[in-house]
């Protein structure tokens, strides 16, 4: 499935608990269309103690947030529509911004 965002995107989340906020996008799971964004969307999460976390307790951490809720962000931070065009020096697909029309990288 192709999907309009991808790893290391800026993104602004457009609906939810987080509405507003932005942030990079950390990991993408594409058959379950979901995707976590570094400082969004953060939950608790009860751990006991174990080798790795000695102390156990109350951890933050992000939870995915649905593609839906998501909008590219440009290089001049305004949201933007993806779309794939061939470039004529490389004869690649690139992804574009809609509004303006420049490269995303």
């Amino acid at each position: 499935m192709k999907l309009h965002i991808k790893k290391g995107d800026m993104v602004k989340v457009l609906a939810g608990d987080s509405k507003g906020s932005s942030g990079r996008v950390l990991v993408v799971y594409p058959k379950k269309s979901r995707a976590i964004v570094e400082g969004v969307n953060k939950v608790k999460k009860h751990s006991k103690p174990s080798p790795q976390n000695t102390q156990g307790g109350i951890i933050e951490k992000e939870a995915s947030i649905h593609i839906s809720n998501l909008a590219v962000v440009d290089a001049k931070g305004n949201t933007t529509r993806i779309g794939r065009r061939l470039d004529e020096n490389t004869k690649k697909l690139v992804r574009y911004s809609k509004k303006s029309g420049e490269v995303i990288k």
